[in-house]
C-alpha cells in the first residue's frame, strides 16, 4: 500500500533527491500551494511556509533570515520572485542555496523545469560588424563614442563607413584612434584609395573588393570582404574567390542580401548556392537592405535572418541603425545569434530560449483567469488598490470590491483618492501602463515597468535593495505620518 502523502510535501520515494522550501505571504500561500499540487507528481519534496507577512512582494532578505529560524532541512529555498535583498548573504546564513522564484505563481512549473539546466546564451557563431555609415561626418570623439555604444550592444567589429563623393580627411585618425581603444575595425568603401587608407592605418577588414580591385590585396594585409562586379554577380564573385584562394589569401566574401521586390528571395537562394559550391567559405551577410529598407518591426526580421544565417552556417553579419526604427538592431542581431546557435547546438526549434525579441507580446501575457483575479480580490482585507489583467481586462479591486474595464478613464471615479493627488498619479500611471498591455498582450505587474525586451536599454535590477511598492498600506502610513509631523510644525 503507498503510505500517505503529507499535505505540505510529497512523498519521499527512492530517486528523489531534493526538497525544496517555498517561502511565501499570507495572500499568496493558498495560490502557491494550488500550484505545487497541479504539479505532481514532480522528483522532488516540498514544503510551503509562509512567515506572517501578508503580500509576498514584500519580504526581504533580511526579514527573511530573522523569522526563518528552521529551514526544515531543505537544500533549495525558493523565495518570491519580488523579495528584495542580497541572496548570496542569505544562502550563507541558512547554509543552503537560495534563489528567486519567478514574480507570477502561474510561471512556477517552468522554473522549475528549467531550473536543473539553464540554456547558456553566452555562446555565438556569428561575428557582429556593427557599421558607423556615416562616419565621415563626425568626428573622431563621436565616432569613438558610437563605438563603445555598439560594442555595448555585441558588436565584435566596428565598421567605419565613408561616404560616395564625401571627403574623409580624418579617416586614418579615426581608425587608429579606434585601434587604440583595442577595437577591432572594418573600413568600408568601394574607392580603393580608402580601402588602402584604412589598411595602412591598421584595419583588420575591408569592405568590399571585387574582381577588378583584388590589386588592393597585394599592398595591405588586412583581410579582404569581397563582392561580385556587379555586387549580385555570382560568376564575378566566384572568380574573385578562386584567385584569392590561388593566392593562399584568407577572405570573406558577401552574396549581397537585396531588398524585397528588387531580387530579395533570388539573393537569398544565391546565398544557398555560394554555400552548396563553396562549403568552407568564411561568408558575411549584410542585413539592412531588409532591416532598413522594411517598414516593419526590425526585431523579427533580424531573428529571421539570423535563422537563414545558422542554416547556411554563415559566420559574419553586417548590421546598419540608420532608420529610426533600427536604432536597436545591434542589439536584436546580438540575442537573435546566441538564440539560433543554442538552437542549432540543441538541435531544436528556437523557441524558449529567450524573449527578449519578443518586444511586442508575451507567449502567456494573461497568467490568471478573471476569476481567479476575483478569488484574490475577495481575500483582501485593506484599502489598497491592486491590479491585475486577464483575458476580459483590467481589473482593480480592494476591500471595497473590483471593478473591471479596457478603459482605464471608467474606473477612476470609483478610486477613492480624490485627496490623495500623489496615489492618483501612481494610479494613473498604473493603469495607462495595464491598459497598454492589455491590448498589446503583454504581461503587467504592478510597480513594475513593461518588458520590451532588447527594444529598451535596461539597468539589470539586482533586487539588493527594497523598493517601496505606490500601492502598500506602508506607503500610505508614511503619507499620514508626514502629514502629522507637518502640522505639529
Amino acid at each position: 500500500m503507498t503510505p500517505a502523502v503529507p499535505k505540505d510535501c510529497l512523498a519521499y520515494t527512492t530517486g528523489m533527491s531534493e526538497h525544496i522550501l517555498f517561502l511565501t505571504g499570507k495572500l499568496a500561500e493558498k495560490s502557491l500551494r494550488r500550484v505545487l499540487e497541479s504539479m505532481q507528481p514532480t522528483d522532488f519534496t516540498y514544503e510551503v511556509r509562509q512567515l506572517g507577512v501578508s503580500v509576498a512582494a514584500l519580504m526581504t532578505t533580511g526579514l527573511i533570515e530573522k523569522r526563518l529560524t528552521d529551514t526544515g532541512g531543505a537544500d533549495r529555498i525558493i523565495l518570491p520572485g519580488r523579495c528584495r535583498g542580497e541572496i548570496e548573504a542569505l544562502s550563507r546564513s541558512l547554509k543552503a542555496a537560495v534563489e528567486r522564484g519567478p514574480t507570477e505563481l502561474k510561471d512556477l512549473p517552468a522554473f522549475l523545469g528549467q531550473s536543473a539546466k539553464k540554456t547558456d546564451l553566452h555562446a555565438y557563431s556569428v561575428q557582429i560588424f556593427a557599421e558607423i555609415v556615416d562616419a565621415p561626418n563626425m568626428s573622431v570623439e563621436e565616432i569613438l563614442r558610437r563605438a563603445q555604444t555598439y560594442q555595448l550592444d555585441g558588436a565584435n567589429v566596428i565598421d567605419v563607413g565613408c561616404l560616395p563623393g564625401t571627403s574623409f580627411p580624418h579617416l586614418a585618425e579615426s581608425v587608429q584612434a579606434l585601434k587604440a581603444e583595442n577595437f577591432k575595425v572594418s573600413v568600408d568603401s568601394l574607392e580603393p584609395r580608402d580601402l588602402i587608407t584604412g589598411a595602412n592605418a591598421g584595419a583588420d577588414y575591408l569592405l568590399s573588393l571585387n574582381e577588378k580591385t583584388l590589386w588592393v590585396t597585394e599592398k595591405v594585409d588586412a583581410m579582404p570582404i569581397v563582392i561580385g562586379h556587379p555586387p549580385n554577380n555570382a560568376r564575378s564573385l566566384y572568380r574573385a574567390m578562386r584567385t584569392l584562394s590561388s593566392q593562399g589569401r584568407p577572405f570573406i566574401v558577401d552574396s549581397i542580401l537585396d531588398p524585397i521586390h528588387f531580387g530579395f528571395t533570388e539573393s537569398i537562394v544565391r546565398y544557398r548556392n555560394l554555400r552548396k559550391h563553396f562549403p568552407e567559405a568564411k561568408i558575411i551577410m549584410g542585413t539592412g537592405n531588409l532591416t532598413e529598407l522594411t517598414h516593419a518591426d526590425s526585431a523579427g526580421t533580424s531573428a529571421l535572418l539570423a535563422g537563414i544565417m545558422s542554416e547556411l552556417g554563415i559566420q559574419h553579419l553586417l548590421v546598419t541603425e540608420v532608420s529610426e526604427h533600427c536604432r536597436h538592431a545591434v542589439r536584436e542581431a546580438d540575442l537573435a545569434r546566441r538564440i539560433m546557435h543554442a538552437a542549432k547546438v540543441d538541435n531544436a526549434l528556437p523557441k524558449g530560449y529567450d524573449n527578449g525579441l519578443m518586444s511586442l507580446h508575451e507567449r502567456e501575457p494573461f497568467p490568471y483567469t478573471a476569476e481567479e483575479i476575483r478569488e484574490f480580490a475577495r481575500q483582501i482585507r485593506d484599502p489598497n488598490y491592486r491590479i491585475q489583467l486577464s483575458s476580459q481586462g483590467i481589473h482593480t479591486y480592494n476591500r471595497d470590491g473590483m471593478h473591471t474595464t479596457t478603459d482605464p478613464y471608467e474606473v477612476y471615479p470609483h478610486l477613492d483618492v480624490e485627496d490623495d493627488s500623489g496615489h492618483a498619479f501612481y494610479l494613473g500611471v498604473e493603469h495607462a501602463r495595464a491598459q497598454i498591455a492589455w491590448q498589446l498582450g503583454k504581461r503587467y505587474e504592478q510597480d513594475e515597468e513593461l518588458n520590451w525586451g532588447v527594444a529598451t536599454r535596461k539597468k539589470a535590477d539586482d533586487l539588493s535593495r527594497y523598493k517601496t511598492a505606490g500601492s502598500t498600506m506602508h506607503t500610505r502610513k508614511a503619507r499620514k505620518a508626514k502629514r502629522k509631523n507637518r502640522g505639529k510644525n
